[in-house]
């Protein structure tokens, strides 16, 4: 006979998910919550579109581009003024982007030595198919928005949904 898990294990579980998502994305549990209500009112999976959601916040996509080595990285170049997204300076990292989208860096930011090196730095790691980049013009364009399968990071969405269906 197989043993039923307490209530306080599935909270346990539930919570470390929540946590680990948190953690992976940079976001702080206030903003997180506005995540999941905003994944509540959208159709389709809520874990899936919370997922897509926190995927097209502009300093994951700068990171998937392989513009920045980590999520922080990212947010540091976009509170510093360093990007453009279809030509406008965006300074918020959590600007959600749309299919369409072109982000590049500012002209004024190429002169700096960490662009000149990342342009010319020939091992780019993979773009998602959903996002296309260019480094060596510091170009990148939104494709698509981000589907599930595009998503490689190693989450069970569902136990989040559950945490916050309590």
């Amino acid at each position: 006979m197989r043993a039923r898990r307490t209530k306080a294990s599935d909270y346990s579980l539930q919570l470390r998910e929540k946590q680990k998502m948190r953690r992976i994305y940079g976001v702080l549990e206030a903003q997180f919550r506005r995540y999941f209500r905003e994944a509540l009112k959208r159709r389709g999976v809520t874990g899936s579109e919370l997922l897509i959601l926190l995927e097209r916040r502009l300093d994951n996509v700068i990171y998937r581009m392989g513009f920045a080595p980590s999520r922080a990285a990212a947010r540091q170049l976009i509170n510093h003024a360093h990007l453009n997204v279809n030509d406008h300076p965006i300074d918020v990292p959590s600007y959600l982007v749309k299919p369409g989208d072109k982000i590049s860096v500012r002209d004024a930011s190429r002169k700096l030595t960490y662009f000149k090196e990342l342009a010319a730095d020939k091992d780019a790691p993979p773009t998602p198919t959903w996002l296309s980049a260019d480094r060596a013009t510091l170009t990148g364009v939104v494709n698509a928005l981000p589907k599930r399968e595009d998503i490689d990071v190693q989450l069970k969405e569902q136990l989040v949904v559950e945490y916050y269906s309590r």
